[in-house]
């Protein structure tokens, strides 16, 4: 299992950096890269993600947590994100296949053969 160690942090805010404006990637998506799970990225999130486009990182439903919809939808706007008429983000054109940008070996996970 892994752990929330600094170099577990580092790799997952990296990956929130690369998310092209108006795109978005899951909380999942990033955990199969990082070879975690959901949670432990969305700690990641809430405890370190202040510094980047935390907005870009969705639940699996293209939802965010409630405290945070508000600013989120503006940024949305502003980068013409995809968005359903409930609000939440179209995952089906916006979603993104994060790769790991610490692992130079990397081999696509079935996630990025989809995208």
């Amino acid at each position: 299992m892994v752990s929330r160690t600094e170099e577990y942090v580092e790799r997952v805010l990296s990956i929130v950096e690369q998310v092209p404006a108006g795109r978005v990637t899951t909380y999942g998506l990033i955990a199969e890269v990082v070879g975690s799970g959901p949670r432990l990225v969305g700690n990641v999130m809430a405890t370190d993600g202040g510094g980047v486009p935390w907005w870009r990182v969705v639940r699996a439903d293209g939802s965010l947590p409630p405290s945070h919809g508000d600013e989120a939808r503006q940024a949305y706007l502003a980068e013409g994100t995809p968005l359903r008429a409930s609000g939440r983000v179209d995952l089906s054109r916006a979603v993104w296949f994060p790769d790991d940008p610490l692992d130079e070996g990397a081999t696509p996970t079935a996630a990025h053969r989809r995208g």
